[in-house]
Formats: structure tokens, C-alpha cells, sequence
């Protein structure tokens, strides 16, 4: 909630740390205006851009964006290339300033078969911002929750086949330590555009008490006040972990 007097940058977010969102509606946006889908990405990284500055005025830590899953690459060729094309524009463009704003660049997701240029763009983004602490942007990459889970059971196996580690040590923190996201922690709030109401393989894991809310409007217009909205949704819930509210009983 908003101290009095303060803009909304100045507003409190209260207990969250790691915001994670769902970009979604780039194609209607640019459907609706009689456009090509890649209007309404390129549109989609301007509005990434607003958010990345707005979730470091406000405090939050982590930032993580879910821009290109492992189930697009089925997506016309096409698009797919335009797709690629805005990601590499992106970090071009736009790594020495996330860089001088103190921005840490992570990102997760499968690495293996990815086209050289774009493997080595990812890994120079962190490799140069690595240090940096004013704001963790997670980049989810070729990332799909199912199959990040099932890379963490193959590495557990691997230590448990080399008699590196007891399978019965196996616990809730051992698998998830396991995950691309072990070094972070999980997210507080998931914020999905363009009003559909699914998770869509994303931090299938890591989501497991965050707070969902899905918003109406397409990723393109998304900004501040949108965001405004989701943090005073999120500081409307009760978040209980699976306990009780003590003074309830709930």
C-alpha cells in the first residue's frame, strides 16, 4: 500500500522479493491494429524495458521474465527468427545500460543445441553483469518447468549413480538445489497478461505458494500502472503457506 505523499514508484511493496512474469498478448496486440506478430514483440520489448527500470525503483530484487519457452520453437519458422532476431537486438542494445544500473543478467533454461551467436550472447550477459546488485533479471530462455525438473531428477541420478550422494538424502532442498533457480529465491508473485488464466509450464515448481494474478491487458501496454495494480492485489492477499491465520482460524 501507498505511503501518504508518495508517487507510485515510492510505494512499498511489502514482503516481495521476486516478482515473475508471463508476457503474453504481443500477437493480438499487433492483430488488433492489422499488424504482423513482430510488431507486437518489438512492441513487447519496450514494455519490458519499462518494467525493468519500475522493479528497480520500487525495490524488488528479482525479476524474472518468462521470454521464450521450449514449446516456441514450434511456433512458423518465421516468427521464430523474428523472435530471435529482438533477442539479440535486445542484449546488444541493451546490456551496457542495464549494466550501468546495476542490473544482474540471469538466465535459465536449456542451453544445449541453441545456436551459437545466441548461446554466447546469453553467456556474456551474465559473465559481465554478474557482480552487479541493484536488481537480479532472470531471463527464462528456452525454459520449460516440466523440463527443468526433469533435468534436476537427471543430475541427482548422475551424483547418486557416482556415489556422490545417498538417494535417501534426497530432500525438498537437495532437488532444489538442483534447479536453474538455486541460487534465487522463489517468486512472491506470478503476473500473467492478456487475461489468460494459466501458468503455461512456467516456474512449475518454484510457484508453488507464489500469488497468481492475471491481468486483462496485452503485454505491449503494459507499465507502471499495471504493475501498480498487481503489487496492491498482492498486498491484499493472505499468504499462509498452507497453515492458518491465527486470528481466523482459516
Amino acid at each position: 500500500m501507498m505511503r501518504e505523499g508518495a508517487g507510485p514508484l515510492e510505494d512499498l511493496t511489502g514482503s516481495v522479493r521476486h516478482v515473475a512474469v508471463i508476457m503474453d498478448g504481443n500477437g493480438r496486440w499487433a492483430a488488433q491494429r492489422g499488424m504482423p506478430r513482430v510488431f507486437g514483440h518489438r512492441k513487447g520489448v519496450e514494455a519490458l524495458r519499462r518494467l525493468v527500470k519500475d522493479a528497480s525503483a520500487l525495490g524488488i530484487e528479482v525479476l524474472t521474465v518468462y521470454s521464450f519457452s521450449s514449446e516456441n520453437w514450434s511456433r512458423p519458422a518465421g516468427e521464430v527468427a523474428d523472435l530471435m532476431g529482438l533477442l539479440k537486438r535486445f542484449i546488444r542494445n541493451d546490456l551496457a545500460e542495464l549494466h550501468a544500473a546495476g542490473v544482474r543478467v540471469r538466465v535459465i533454461g536449456a542451453r544445449e543445441d541453441l545456436d551459437p551467436e545466441i548461446a554466447s550472447l546469453l553467456a556474456e550477459a551474465e559473465d559481465l553483469t554478474h557482480a552487479n546488485r541493484e536488481l537480479t533479471l532472470v531471463v527464462a530462455f528456452n525454459y520449460g518447468g516440466r523440463q527443468e525438473i526433469v533435468r534436476a531428477a537427471q543430475r541427482l541420478a548422475r551424483e547418486a549413480a557416482a556415489g556422490r550422494l545417498d538417494p535417501d538424502a534426497i530432500d525438498l532442498g537437495c532437488f532444489a538445489g538442483r534447479l536453474d533457480t538455486a541460487d534465487l529465491p522463489d517468486p512472491d508473485l506470478v503476473i500473467r497478461t492478456s487475461g489468460e488464466l494459466r501458468l503455461s509450464n512456467f516456474l512449475i515448481w518454484q510457484a508453488a505458494y507464489a500469488e497468481l494474478v492475471f491481468l486483462p491487458v496485452l503485454w505491449p501496454d503494459f507499465d507502471r500502472s499495471w504493475l501498480q495494480k498487481a503489487l496492491d492485489e498482492f498486498a491484499r492477499r493472505e499468504r499462509r503457506f498452507g497453515g492458518v491465520v491465527a486470528s481466523t482460524g482459516r
